[in-house]
C-alpha cells in the first residue's frame, strides 16, 4: 500500500470523536494526516464538543477534548493531498464561511480525489457547491442542505456508511467503523492480517 497524504478540515467544537478517531485510525495504518483550522496553526488546538444521543429531539452536546493541529492552513496546498476528511459538528456551520476553506475543498471534488465527510461535514459540501446530482448522507437536520445544494439525501441507519464515487459519507460517529472502512476501501489502503 502506499501511503496517502490526507488532510483534515477542523475547526472550534468539531465532534469529538468524528476528529480523533480517523485522525487516529488513519494514522495507525500509514497514512499521513495534516489536521488544519483556519486561523489557527501547528501546535494549536481547537476545542471539540461530544455530541450524545440522549433521546432527545436532537444530540445533546457536551464540552470534549482539546484536539492539536499539526499543520498549518495558511500553508495548505491542495494539490499536495491525495484525500480529504471533513469531520462534523458545530465547525462546518463556520468553516462553510471561508472562502479559502470552500476552494479547498471545491479542489478535491474537481480533482476527484477521495472525500470523506461525516455528519455536519456535509454542510461544508454543500456550502462548496459540490453536491449536484451526488448521493451523501449526513446528520439528518443537514438533509435540506442536502437536496438545497442538488445532492441526493441518502438517508441510511446511524452505523452505515454511503458511497458515491470517491465521496464518503454517514450520518454520525456510531458509523465509524463502516465510515472508515469504505473510506479506506476508496483510498486503495489494504489491510492484511
Amino acid at each position: 500500500m502506499a501511503a496517502k497524504k490526507i488532510l483534515m478540515l477542523t475547526g472550534d467544537y468539531t465532534e469529538d470523536y468524528e476528529t480523533m478517531v480517523p485522525f487516529q485510525a488513519l494514522s495507525m495504518v500509514g497514512h499521513t494526516v495534516h489536521a488544519v483550522c483556519p486561523g489557527k496553526k501547528a501546535g494549536q488546538s481547537v476545542r471539540t464538543a461530544i455530541h450524545d444521543f440522549e433521546g432527545d429531539q436532537t444530540y445533546s452536546e457536551k464540552p470534549g477534548h482539546n484536539f492539536t493541529l499539526n499543520a498549518d492552513f495558511d500553508g495548505v496546498r491542495p494539490d499536495d493531498y491525495d484525500a480529504l476528511v471533513i469531520p462534523g459538528g458545530r465547525a462546518p456551520e463556520y468553516l462553510r464561511l471561508d472562502p479559502k476553506v470552500l476552494a479547498c475543498v471545491r479542489h478535491f471534488a474537481a480533482a476527484n480525489k477521495p472525500i470523506a465527510a461525516i455528519c455536519h461535514g456535509a454542510q461544508l459540501l454543500a456550502a462548496a457547491g459540490v453536491l449536484a446530482g451526488r448521493g451523501c448522507s449526513a446528520y439528518p437536520a443537514c438533509a435540506p442542505e442536502v437536496t438545497a445544494a442538488g445532492g441526493k439525501y441518502a438517508e441510511i441507519a446511524v452505523d452505515k456508511a454511503h458511497v458515491d464515487g470517491n465521496l464518503v459519507t454517514a450520518p454520525a460517529w456510531p458509523a465509524h467503523p463502516a465510515w472508515l472502512a469504505q473510506f479506506l476501501r476508496v483510498l486503495g489502503t489494504r489491510i492484511e492480517p
